[in-house]
């Protein structure tokens, strides 16, 4: 009889499993979480240099356009939950028995195939970009002008290796989060912000932004050497061969690896519709959004990588042993978490994001209206973060059951939807209808996998809804109370920058209090998780 009908919450080994498996995947989470708000920090700190150097204009309009091709491979593809990672942890954590042994021959064989079959064609497309850059850039910044286009071009061929390094990267990082060393591969990002942040420090006078492109290369180098001496501690020996051909394990990376790839590059298609229709609009309007996106990024990385990156295995795992209460389960635990977090980072978003931008970014040659460009595309781009979280988290249960063809259709299918989306909106809103039109198509993405995950297995959403339901609500209310805290707050204070820190930081507060105490009175259940997993530490810490 199928896992899949069985009650297990009933269950008291079952319960003393969940709260063991809770325990660690929060403890992990936490971890991560820790690191990924580092590394955010730093990207930040990353963020003003390029702003105080190069502000939202030509030059950094040229380097973002130019930016998106590498970051294919750097991000999408090789990047933390992306196909490569996704792909090595679903196939490798069902062949290693033993994460306290050295990997056995038969995974360490696999993954040297894998390893030498990745760089090759890598190595091909960075060759492919770099001859063929100026036309590649005519084509994605069709209506920008042609110093800007030959700008991007130049940018494009000196960040061409990090095309190389990227997926290799990716399979880096899947085998490290087998082995659970999540450490490594979220310190790695860091690599490349310190690379960018000392490189243009020191060099200053950058008029063209070439030396800015430089230092992102050099970044991405320092990632790709930074993964091998833990991959030679377990036991992974580097031996190029090519066994591809009647390899089952093999065949099965290629099964799950492929449609994900053309999903995380559909995705890529988003921007590039985006980047055409930004092209149209005044000068900087592609590096407002692309400082909004890492704005947005922030909390929604810390969030989605700190928990996503341990539950993917265990999603993984429990699908082979086919137990799908478990699945469930971890599903709407941690779901539920990030929901309950997502919601005051979105109304903070919406309250704080031009005051934050002011703090952070205006200086130098980042002026008031490149503040405000950020600011609306932001908000409408903030809008999207609960969609985000849910999307992100049922296409890991579909990645689990070795689909990944699945989210590549419906991201396929919203192609279409996002071009009319963004010739809608942006008549009517600029920049924001920008960023809104993507708020839309990952609320339709995530409505879609929602249903489809049901030829895999039933999923049981009430607990969900209801939960999301009080959440909204609450949101709402908290939402008005910090509105009317913000707007007195502006009666009587100059807008300083050190009474802008007070204001945010007291905003911040109040909105979080204000939040759990809402989250109490109507008894959503992972206020009271949280309290109590914070009063065990402060106990513990007494002690």
């Amino acid at each position: 009889m199928s896992n899949d009908t069985t009650n297990s919450e009933n269950n008291p080994i079952v319960q003393e499993s969940h709260a063991t498996k809770t325990q660690s995947l929060l403890k992990a989470a936490w971890i991560i979480a820790f690191v990924t708000i580092i590394s955010k920090l730093i990207g930040f700190l990353r963020d003003i240099v390029i702003a105080n150097f190069y502000g939202a204009g030509m030059v950094s309009d040229a380097y973002f356009y130019a930016y998106q091709i590498p970051a294919i491979s750097i991000i999408l593809l090789g990047g933390i939950g992306g196909p490569f990672h996704s792909a090595v942890v679903s196939v490798f954590s069902k062949m290693i028995p033993n994460l306290e042994e050295k990997a056995p021959e038969n995974v360490n064989k696999l993954f040297n195939t894998f390893l030498t079959s990745s760089f090759l064609v890598f190595l091909v497309l960075g060759v492919l970009v770099f001859a063929f850059s100026d036309i590649i850039m005519k084509i994605i910044i069709a209506n920008g002008s042609p110093q800007l286009i030959h700008l991007a071009s130049m940018h494009l061929k000196i960040m061409a290796p990090v095309l190389t390094v990227g997926g290799v990267v990716g399979i880096y990082y899947g085998i490290l989060i087998v082995y659970k060393e999540f450490l490594i591969p979220n310190i790695s990002p860091i690599l490349m912000s310190v690379a960018i942040i000392a490189v243009i420090s020191l060099v200053r006078n950058d008029n063209s932004g070439i030396v800015l492109a430089a230092a992102t290369t050099l970044g991405a180098l320092c990632q790709f050497v930074y993964q091998l001496p833990k991959l030679k501690s377990l036991g992974f020996k580097f031996k190029p061969n090519l066994d591809v051909f009647n390899n089952p394990q093999y065949k099965n990376i290629l099964e799950l690896l492929f449609p994900a790839i053309l999903s995380s590059t559909i995705g890529q298609v988003y921007i590039y519709v985006d980047m055409f229709f930004a092209s149209q609009l005044q000068e900087g309007a592609w590096s407002a959004i692309g400082y909004a996106n890492r704005l947005f990024q922030f909390p929604v990385g810390v969030l989605v990588t700190a928990f996503l990156v341990p539950l993917f295995p265990i999603f993984s795992k429990l699908v082979g042993e086919k137990d799908y209460d478990n699945i469930r389960y971890y599903f709407n635990k941690g779901v539920g978490l990030l929901n309950f977090v997502a919601f005051p980072i979105l109304i903070l978003i919406i309250l704080l994001s031009t005051n934050a931008i002011q703090l952070i970014f205006q200086r130098g040659a980042f002026n008031e209206v490149a503040t405000i460009m950020v600011s609306e595309a932001l908000c409408y781009l903030s809008v999207s973060i609960i969609f985000y979280v849910f999307r992100d988290s049922i296409t890991r249960v579909f990645y689990a059951f070795n689909d990944s063809k699945t989210p590549f259709l419906v991201a396929l299918s919203s192609i279409i939807i996002k071009f009319i989306l963004n010739m809608i909106f942006v008549k009517q809103l600029g920049i924001g209808g920008i960023t809104l039109s993507t708020s839309f198509v990952t609320l339709i993405n995530g409505f879609w996998l929602g249903l489809l995950i049901k030829k895999k297995m039933h999923m049981d959403y009430g607990i969900y809804f209801k939960n999301i339901l009080k959440m909204a609500v609450i949101s709402v209310a908290t939402y008005y109370i910090c509105l009317g805290a913000y707007k007195l707050w502006d009666k009587y204070f100059e807008p300083t920058q050190i009474f802008l820190i007070i204001k945010i930081i007291l905003i911040t507060l109040l909105c979080g209090i204000v939040y759990s105490i809402f989250a109490a009175i109507v008894k959503i259940p992972y206020v009271f998780e949280l309290y109590g997993r914070v009063k065990g530490k402060l106990i513990k810490y007494k002690r």
